[in-house]
C-alpha cells in the first residue's frame, strides 16, 4: 500500500494495529485522512473483513465523507460491509438487531428533542407549564442522567435535593411511558445498547467477536455513556484506535468529557500515544498564538502545533466604539480585501462569535452592503413544530402503522389524550404485537382502558380513518385542508404563539406546505396512490433537508458560531466580540469555567488559514442600556510580538497618510480597468 502522502507520525498512527491506541490529533492535522487510510490499511494489508471493523464520529457529514473516501481508496468492493456512522446511528442498528433481548417491538419509534419535551409537559409537571426555563431544565437533566448511566431509581437515591427529587420522580414516569410507547429517545439510543452490553455476557462476547477493530473520531467529545459503550465493545485488550485533541473539547454542555483521554491511559496502562502536530492549515503565527493561549489550560498530554507555511502577517485586535461600527469595519473590509485579492471569493471570509445573537447586526450590514452571506444553524423547514404536527397526520393518513407519528398528533391540538391513556394504548399495543392505531379499534382494549381516555382515543382513530378512506377515493387535497380545519388547528396556533403574528407566520407555513402536497400529487399522477406517494416524497425532502447544508458551494461570506466553526477552514476569520462576558461568556466567569472557554478561542484562531482579525467594542448595547465594555483576557494571553493593536498603534504621518490615499486610487483604477 503506498503511502507518499503521509508524514512520519501520520504514517505511525495508520500502521499501529496492536493493542488501544490513541491518535492526539490537533488542529489541522490530517486526521481524517489517517483514519481513511487506516480503515484501507486493515482491509487490504491486515485482510479484516469490512465486515468486522467498525468506525464511529460525531455527524452524519463526517460519516459520509469517511466512508466516500474510504470506498475510493479501496474500491465499493472491498469495503461491502464496512460499518462508518455517527455514535447515534450505530445504537440505532444495535437496537434493531437486539431488540428481542431488550423485550422491544421491530418498529420502535425514536423521540426528537420536541417528542420529548411535549412528553414531559404532559407528565404532569404542573411548576414547568409556566415555567420554560425550569421545562428545559428538567429535559436537561434527564439527559444528563442518561448520558452518565444513571437509571430513574439511581436518581431518586442520590438527589441533593428537592427539584431533584421531582425531577427523579418526572424521570420515573417518562421513562415508564417510554417503554408502554415502545419508544427510545435521542440518549437512549447510547444508553440501551451500553446497558445491554454491560448486563448481558452473551450479547457482549458476540459483539466484541463482530468487531475486530474499532476506530472513534473526536474522542474528546464523548460522554460517559459513549466511553462505556466503547469499552465494552472492544474488551478488556481490544484492539482499536480512538483519534481526538483535548484542546478542541468545547461541549461540555451536553455531555462531553475531555478527562475520557485521561481515564483511557488508566483503564487501558499499555495505551500507544501518537501526536500528530503538523498542521496543514494555518500560518506559523497563527499556530503560535494558538500554542501560547491553550498552554494556560492543564495538559494531561502536551503537543505543539507547528506548519512549514510561510510565517504570515500579525494578528490585528481592532477596537471599536459600538457594535455598529464593528460590523461596519469588518464588512468594510471583506469588501475591500475581496476586491484587492486576485481571484477572491466572499466564500473565503468568515465571522465567528460566541453567540447566535451577534449574527443579527452582521447580517444587517452585509444586507446594506449587497453582500452575499450564509448563517449556519437557522431553523430547517421540517424541524418546525407546525410542520412536524402536519407531516405527522400526512404519514399516518398513509400509514397507520407509523406509531411516532400517532404519538405526536394524538392530543394535538389537546384533545384529552394524556400520557396515562397513551400509556395504557401503548402496554395492550406491546402485548398484542401490533400498531397503536391497529389498538384503538379492538374490543379487547376495553380490558386496559375505560371512560373517557377510551371515547377520546376512539374518536380520534375514527377521525384519521374517515380522512385516509376519503384521501384514498379521491380528493385528498381538498381532504386534508378539511381536516386540518375539523381538528381546529388554526386556532390551536394562536393558543399556542406568543403573538398573533406569530400565529399567521406558523399558519402560513403550513399553507406552503401544503402547497406542496399539491403539487406532488400532480407529479405523480400516474401513481397507484399519488397521495402516498406525494408524502413519502416530502418525508424524503424532510430527511435531506436534515443532512448538513454545508457541502453546497457558494460564494457567501460565512456566518457561524465558534462552536459551530469547528472542523472548518478559512482563509480570512474575524473573530468578533473579543471581550469579557463575551468570550470568555458571562456564565463561565460567574462559574470558574474558564479553561471550556479557552478551548473555544483556540478553536476559533485555528480555523484562520492566512489572517485573523479580533473586533472589540469600547461599549455595547445590553438589555436595553449601554454598556462599557473589557477586553478578553484572552487578547492578553496572546504572544504580544505577533498583535497589532490598532488602539496601541501612532497615528500615521502625513507622507503615510498621502501614500496611503495613492494606492487606495491606484487600486479603485485596477479594479475599473479590469
Amino acid at each position: 500500500m503506498s503511502l507518499p502522502q503521509l508524514n512520519e507520525k501520520q504514517r505511525e498512527a495508520l500502521l499501529a494495529t496492536q493493542g488501544p491506541i490513541l491518535v492526539l490529533a490537533g488542529a489541522g492535522s490530517g486526521k481524517t485522512s489517517v483514519i481513511t487510510r487506516k480503515m484501507v490499511y486493515l482491509i487490504k494489508e491486515k485482510d479484516i473483513p469490512a465486515r468486522n471493523i467498525v468506525a464511529v464520529t460525531f455527524t452524519n457529514k463526517a460519516a459520509r465523507e469517511m466512508k466516500q473516501r474510504v470506498s475510493k481508496l479501496a474500491g465499493a468492493k472491498a469495503t461491502q460491509g464496512l460499518t462508518v456512522s455517527t455514535f447515534h446511528n450505530f445504537g440505532l442498528n444495535f437496537i434493531r438487531r437486539e431488540y428481542k433481548k431488550l423485550r422491544m417491538k421491530s418498529n420502535f419509534t425514536i423521540f426528537d428533542d420536541q417528542d420529548s419535551l411535549a412528553l414531559i409537559k404532559d407528565l404532569g409537571f404542573k411548576e414547568a407549564e409556566s415555567d420554560k426555563q425550569l421545562l428545559f431544565r428538567l429535559q436537561q437533566q434527564i439527559s444528563a442522567w442518561k448520558n452518565e448511566l444513571i437509571l430513574p431509581e439511581q436518581a431518586y437515591n442520590q438527589a441533593k435535593d428537592q427539584e431533584q427529587l421531582i425531577f427523579a420522580k418526572v424521570y420515573e414516569k417518562y421513562a415508564r411511558s417510554m417503554k408502554a410507547y415502545n419508544a427510545v429517545d435521542f440518549d437512549d439510543l447510547i444508553l440501551i445498547p451500553t446497558l445491554l452490553l454491560r448486563d448481558d455476557p452473551e450479547v457482549r462476547e458476540k459483539w466484541q467477536n463482530k468487531i475486530r477493530y474499532l476506530l472513534v473520531d473526536e474522542y474528546q467529545d464523548t460522554n460517559t455513556s459513549q466511553y462505556e459503550l466503547i469499552k465494552h465493545l472492544v474488551g478488556q485488550f481490544g484492539h482499536f484506535t480512538v483519534v481526538g485533541d483535548d484542546d478542541q473539547s468545547i461541549y461540555s454542555w451536553r455531555g462531553a468529557r475531555p478527562e475520557n483521554l485521561d481515564q483511557l491511559a488508566k483503564d487501558y496502562p499499555h495505551l500507544q500515544v501518537i501526536k500528530l502536530e503538523q498542521n496543514y492549515r494555518s500560518y506559523g503565527r497563527i499556530l503560535k498564538a494558538a500554542n501560547v493561549l491553550i498552554d494556560n489550560n492543564p495538559h494531561a498530554f502536551v503537543k505543539k502545533l507547528w506548519s512549514d507555511k510561510p510565517y504570515g502577517d500579525p494578528l490585528r485586535v481592532v477596537t471599536c466604539p459600538n457594535e455598529d461600527a464593528e460590523a461596519e469595519k469588518v464588512v468594510t473590509e471583506i469588501i475591500s480585501r475581496k476586491v484587492r485579492t486576485k481571484n477572491g471569493r466572499y466564500s473565503d471570509f468568515a465571522i465567528l462569535y460566541r453567540g447566535n445573537h451577534q449574527s443579527k447586526i452582521f447580517e444587517r450590514t452585509l444586507i446594506a452592503n449587497n453582500v452575499p452571506y450564509k448563517i449556519s444553524g437557522s431553523t430547517s423547514f421540517f424541524a418546525r413544530s407546525e410542520i412536524k404536527d402536519i407531516m405527522a397526520y400526512l404519514r399516518l393518513l398513509t400509514n397507520p402503522d407509523d406509531d411516532n407519528a400517532f404519538l405526536r398528533i394524538a392530543n394535538t391540538p389537546r384533545r384529552g389524550i394524556g400520557p396515562t391513556t397513551l400509556e395504557q394504548l401503548g402496554t395492550y399495543a406491546q402485548i398484542r404485537h401490533i400498531s397503536l392505531f391497529a389498538a384503538c379499534h379492538e374490543i379487547g382494549l376495553e380490558q386496559h382502558l375505560q371512560g373517557k381516555g377510551l371515547d377520546n382515543v376512539r374518536r380520534f382513530s375514527d377521525l384519521v380513518s374517515r380522512a385516509a378512506d376519503n384521501a384514498e377515493r379521491g380528493d385528498s387535497v381538498g381532504v386534508i385542508h378539511d381536516l386540518v380545519a375539523r381538528i381546529g388547528y388554526h386556532s390551536w396556533l394562536h393558543e399556542t404563539s406568543s403573538t398573533p403574528k406569530a400565529a399567521e407566520f406558523r399558519w402560513n407555513n403550513i399553507q406552503e406546505l401544503l402547497g406542496w402536497v399539491e403539487k406532488g400529487i400532480d407529479d405523480n399522477s400516474n401513481d397507484p396512490n399519488p397521495f402516498a406517494a406525494a408524502v413519502a416524497n416530502l418525508m424524503l425532502r424532510d430527511m435531506l433537508d436534515r443532512n448538513e447544508k454545508e457541502e453546497e458551494e457558494s460564494n457567501e461570506v460565512q456566518l457561524m458560531t465558534l462552536h459551530a466553526a469547528k472542523g472548518l477552514e478559512f482563509n480570512h476569520v474575524y473573530l468578533v466580540g473579543m471581550e469579557e462576558e463575551f468570550l470568555p461568556h458571562k456564565s463561565s466567569i460567574e462559574n470558574d469555567d474558564i479553561e471550556e472557554e479557552r478551548r473555544l478561542a483556540y478553536v476559533g484562531i485555528t480555523r484562520a488559514q492566512r489572517t485573523l482579525t479580533f473586533t472589540l467594542c469600547k461599549k455595547r448595547s445590553k438589555y436595553g442600556e449601554v454598556m462599557t465594555c473589557e477586553p478578553s483576557r484572552f487578547l492578553e494571553e496572546l504572544p504580544q510580538d505577533d498583535l497589532d493593536w490598532d488602539a496601541k498603534r501612532k497615528p500615521l504621518t502625513e507622507e503615510e497618510q498621502e501614500q496611503l490615499a495613492t494606492d487606495n486610487i491606484s487600486m479603485l483604477k485596477s479594479l475599473f480597468a479590469d
